[in-house]
């Protein structure tokens, strides 16, 4: 599998989609908070997370930043499969509902959503469900898109942005 780097061509749906079908690896954060893209189409995307005893608080629940991790990352995908080639965005808010705990060593299954697409902004929304599919945690999130056309004009560089997860 190649770096992202060399994939700066591929629009955001192809993008996501080759990271689905491992023909491109996850970003580095997938190391450290197990996930993996299962599936992405124009607007949604599945992943698939593991917590292990790595990730727990003192009362042995998996702790809030691996779930606030994951829907981010959920999310940000969401956006990206609406997105073109070049394009570039970040986190600019995440607002995470925790409603249940979640125990370590489970499979979890989170959705993405895209919500709203503009020039500047786009707003997704994440759900993460466990083993029995019982909704656990949902976010909702926007983020600053910077368009390859204001960053070649000198608007933004990659410098003071990175795309997301």
């Amino acid at each position: 599998m190649e770096s992202q780097r060399n994939h700066n061509n591929l629009s955001g749906l192809e993008y996501v989609q080759a990271m689905a079908k491992n023909q491109i690896d996850m970003p580095a954060m997938a190391k450290t908070i197990p996930m993996k893209c299962v599936a992405a189409d124009s607007g949604t995307v599945t992943f698939t997370a593991r917590a292990d005893a790595r990730h727990l608080n003192r009362v042995d629940n998996v702790h809030g930043g691996f779930v606030a991790t994951v829907l981010d990352s959920v999310a940000s995908n969401a956006l990206r499969t609406l997105l073109e080639a070049g394009t570039v965005f970040a986190t600019i808010e995440l607002n995470v509902k925790f409603i249940r705990p979640i125990r370590h060593d489970k499979d979890l299954r989170a959705v993405g959503k895209a919500i709203n697409r503009s020039r500047q902004l786009g707003i997704a929304e994440a759900q993460l469900f466990d083993e029995e599919n019982k909704l656990c945690a949902h976010c909702t999130a926007t983020f600053m898109v910077i368009n390859r056309k204001d960053r070649d004009a000198g608007h933004e560089t990659r410098d003071t942005i990175e795309s997301g997860v």
